[in-house]
């Protein structure tokens, strides 16, 4: 279950913060490649993602059934897809790498099941389908492109709650994501706390820069009192 120091944080994120200020931050923390490729796409632009990373590890299959063989899970349909969505918890955020980008890993009904277990959003490295249907879920999902062929004989998921990488980034279980139309950030554990702090004093004076600028006061004279912009 989130807990209630989570709920806080996810309504403050929500209410104060986008991915632009958050990155600006963790530039100048040195924590310089948190965002993940901008091929990540919201299904729907207005979409926010605000969770705890739940990673999820794919693989490539040839058959939706292995012959021969001698690991077990290659004769489960999906892997451990359906055992993976199962545990997602309050609050968590579905994360799946390791796949081709030739099938979907995400859809309406797993999107179904995700909001029903109280999960805040997907981010899959590779497809959605069903698109319409999340969207009508507005469920918050976050992927590379639209794509119907399915994952059956062409992916597994082979574990979770696992480390995963994308493009070098890595994924902690228990991560903060946060994804908006701008990107998705990764916010590691270990900095979330100092991240989050300095991301709201930022986002604070930079309305009071904004304000500035309106009442007439130059770009130069505004970073010069303020210090951003």
């Amino acid at each position: 279950m989130t807990d209630t120091r989570d709920e806080e944080l996810f309504a403050t994120i929500r209410s104060e913060l986008f991915t632009a200020v958050v990155g600006d931050v963790l530039d100048v923390m040195g924590l310089q490649k948190q965002f993940l490729p901008p091929r990540f796409q919201p299904v729907s632009e207005h979409m926010r993602v605000i969770g705890r990373a739940m990673p999820v590890l794919e693989a490539d299959v040839f058959a939706l059934e292995a012959v021969g063989g001698n690991n077990p899970l290659m004769q489960k349909p999906f892997g451990l897809m359906l055992e993976a969505l199962d545990d997602l918890k309050t609050g968590e955020v579905y994360i799946a790498a390791g796949a081709s980008h030739r099938y979907a890993l995400w859809g309406e009904l797993m999107s179904t099941r995700a909001a029903t277990l109280g999960a805040t959003g997907a981010v899959v490295d590779g497809f959605a389908r069903d698109i319409d249907g999340i969207r009508a879920l507005d469920f918050p999902t976050f992927c590379t492109g639209f794509y119907a062929q399915d994952q059956g004989p062409r992916g597994k998921v082979v574990d979770f709650r696992t480390a995963i990488e994308i493009d070098g980034i890595r994924i902690e279980p228990g991560a903060l994501i946060f994804g908006d139309k701008e990107g998705v950030l990764v916010i590691p554990s270990e900095a979330e706390e100092e991240t989050i702090a300095r991301s709201l004093e930022k986002a604070r004076g930079e309305k009071r820069v904004a304000e500035a600028i309106r009442d007439g006061m130059s770009a130069c004279a505004a970073f010069e009192t303020f210090g951003i912009m």
